[in-house]
C-alpha cells in the first residue's frame, strides 16, 4: 500500500533536516513524503530543495493556518494511508511506516494508532513522557481523550468518507477531525503498543498556558459541533492521568 507523509512547515529550518532524513530512512518502499511550506523566510525552502531527491512533492506559499497547510497536502497525495509529521519531529526507527502498513495490509482497518515520546528538544537522549494511545476509546472523547496526532494513520478514504480540516480551530483541528470521525461509530482502528514517533516539546499544542486554555476551549467547542455531550469540568479530568505519564516514561 502506498502511504502518503505529509509534513507541514514554517520557518523551521533548525529542525527540519532531521525530519526529512527520518522519512528517508524508512523501509517501506512505497511511499511519498509531502512538503507543505508557508513560504519560510528563514532558510527552510533551501533545506527542503538541498534533500529534494527523496521527497516527492514540494510547495512553498502563504497558507491559513496549520489546518489549511494540511489540506493542501491532502490534496496532493497519492497514497492509501495518510500520516502527518510535523518538522519538528521524527519517526523513533526505520521500520515504523512497513509496521504500519502492514497492520493495513493484514486486517484492513481504516486506521492505526501508535504512541508518542515527547523529548526535551536540548536533551533528546532523555525522554519526557509517553503519550499511550491504548488511552483513547471513540466514547472518551467527551472526556477530550485523542490518539497521538503524529502517531495517526488514516486510510485516505477516511478523508474521502468525512471531509479534511477544519482551518477555522486554531490549535485543535486534529481533534476535531477525530471527534468527526470516530464519534460516527463505524471506523475500525487498531493500536499498535509501541513509540512510532519522537516528538519534540514546545510546538503548538505544548505551547506554555495560553494554548492549553484555547486548546480545551476548541476541545470543547470541537464536542458540542459534533454532537458529544460534555463539559469543561469533564474535559480537564485527563491531566490527571496526563501527570501519570512523566512517571510511566
Amino acid at each position: 500500500m502506498k502511504v502518503s507523509i505529509i509534513t507541514v512547515c514554517y520557518n523551521s529550518v533548525f529542525t527540519i533536516k532531521d525530519t526529512l532524513l527520518s522519512v528517508a530512512a524508512q523501509t517501506h518502499q512505497d511511499l511519498e513524503h509531502i512538503i507543505v511550506d508557508g513560504d519560510s523566510k528563514d532558510g527552510t525552502q533551501e533545506v527542503v530543495k538541498k534533500y529534494s531527491g527523496r521527497i516527492a512533492k514540494f510547495i512553498s506559499e502563504p497558507d491559513r493556518g496549520i489546518y489549511d497547510a494540511m489540506n493542501k497536502g491532502l490534496d496532493l497525495s497519492k497514497g492509501d494511508i495518510i500520516g502527518f509529521l510535523n518538522a519538528d519531529d521524527i519517526y523513533n526507527n526505520n521500520y515504523v511506516l512497513e509496521r504500519v502498513s502492514k497492520v493495513f495490509e493484514r486486517d484492513n482497518f481504516d486506521a492505526v494508532i501508535g504512541d508518542v515520546e515527547f523529548r526535551n528538544p536540548m536533551r533528546l537522549s532523555k525522554p519526557l513522557r509517553r503519550y499511550r494511545s491504548y488511552r483513547f476509546r471513540p466514547e472518551r472523547i467527551a472526556w477530550g481523550w485523542m490518539p497521538a496526532h503524529p502517531a495517526l494513520f488514516l486510510k485516505y478514504s477516511v478523508y474521502e468518507r468525512f471531509g479534511k480540516f477544519r482551518t477555522d480551530y486554531r490549535i485543535a483541528g486534529d481533534f476535531e477531525m477525530v471527534a468527526r470521525i470516530f464519534n460516527d461509530g463505524t471506523i475500525t482502528y487498531w493500536h499498535l503498543p509501541e513509540v512510532l514517533v519522537c516528538m519534540k516539546t514546545g510546538g503548538i499544542s505544548t505551547g506554555g498556558w495560553r494554548n492549553t486554555i484555547l486548546l480545551n476551549k476548541e476541545v470543547l467547542r470541537a464536542c458540542r459541533e459534533n454532537g458529544i455531550a460534555t463539559n469543561l469540568s469533564k474535559i480537564l479530568t485527563k491531566y490527571p492521568i496526563k501527570l501519570l505519564e512523566f512517571l510511566q516514561k
